[in-house]
């Protein structure tokens, strides 16, 4: 099915052929691989024309092999569940560990790295599904995700829904990294952002939340005014030091469950702000840490830690073993439905 939309974008190991599918409306156009349902390229209106503001590769041999996840869409649970391990209905499960002691982004082959089929393309939109069979990377349950991108105006939205004929925990999201002066363009340390959170989940060295959350106010958490990147970055605050610069998840300020702003950020250079808007109860803020010096990206950009920025809408980190937080298990016979727009403008100067 999905030879029928696109252009070829390559040959999985196993031998799976990968379609990168363009949308445009005429303000905002972006490239959406069927591998990982990946956001490949973002290009938004500049001050001085337009801007890919997401990090992304040239190849699909590049999104097989290197880590970062970079524009994909991440699960069946984002993030970190300690050691691997939960317990749900009575039952524990073991799930992979691939970082550190701990279970990240959906296990050693997650939904960021399968082929996901293509339900439908039309000029500003596209519909991606994907089957989660029972047992995959451990986790209970036959899971059937659809992922929707619509090109809006001047926003693009991201919806994820998903169905389960067992309880499972189901936590997903998009990975993209940001840069609004263009990608490739350098740290993004002057780059100013917002967030819309008045507290944060803390973490051990390991980026598993404690299971509380804390104030912003009075550390270098509290970003809910306008503030360059590296304004707070190498202060020596433990949080900042384990992560190396922020690698946090945000308690979005409002109701889950309904679309309110959840991030605001604005380029240094290219005058691109963009909003995050997002019906998710937390947001991950993420300074690329952990991407190395010298890595290539498109169009031969070199990429490094602090070169970009992402801000993952999800669940809280470790949900399954925290009753305190969110809970992130999906019910056998109900639907998982969030939403996030990314709402761009050139008014950032």
């Amino acid at each position: 099915m999905n030879e029928e939309y696109g252009r070829p974008f390559g040959v999985t190991k196993e031998g799976e052929a990968v379609r990168a599918l363009t949308l445009d409306n005429g303000v905002l156009s972006c490239e959406i691989l069927t591998f990982g349902a990946t956001l490949r390229t973002l290009t938004v209106p500049g001050q001085e024309g337009p801007v890919d503001v997401v990090l992304g590769y040239d190849t699909l041999a590049e999104y097989e092999e290197q880590g970062g996840y970079l524009g994909a869409v991440v699960g069946r649970f984002a993030n970190r569940i300690a050691k691997g391990r939960f317990t749900l209905n009575g039952q524990a499960y073991t799930l992979a560990v691939n970082d550190g002691p701990n279970h990240l982004h959906g296990g050693g082959r997650g939904f960021s790295h399968r082929v996901w089929s293509v339900e439908e393309v039309a000029a500003g939109r596209a519909v991606l599904t994907l089957d989660s069979p029972d047992g995959e990377e451990g986790y209970p349950g036959h899971l059937r995700v659809k992922v929707s991108y619509t090109l809006e105006g001047t926003a693009l939205s991201i919806r994820y829904e998903a169905s389960c004929d067992r309880d499972t925990p189901c936590n997903l999201t998009n990975h993209s990294y940001f840069n609004l002066d263009g990608q490739g363009s350098g740290p993004v340390l002057n780059q100013k952002i917002q967030l819309c959170a008045s507290g944060y989940t803390p973490t051990d060295e390991t980026s598993i939340p404690y299971g509380r959350v804390e104030p912003v106010e009075g550390t270098p958490m509290d970003l809910r005014q306008p503030t360059p990147i590296g304004a707070h970055i190498d202060e020596s605050f433990q949080q900042l030091v384990w992560g190396r610069g922020y690698d946090h998840n945000f308690v979005v300020d409002g109701q889950p469950g309904l679309l309110r702003p959840s991030a605001r950020a604005w380029g240094e250079n290219s005058g691109v702000a963009m909003e995050v808007a997002s019906t998710s109860p937390g947001v991950q803020f993420y300074t690329a840490n952990f991407i190395e010096e010298g890595r290539t990206g498109k169009a031969g950009a070199v990429y490094g830690p602090r070169g970009a920025f992402c801000l993952e809408t999800q669940y809280f980190p470790d949900s399954p073993n925290h009753p305190g937080f969110p809970s992130a298990i999906l019910s056998a016979g109900e639907t998982y439905d969030q939403t996030t727009r990314f709402i761009f403008s050139d008014a950032g100067r």
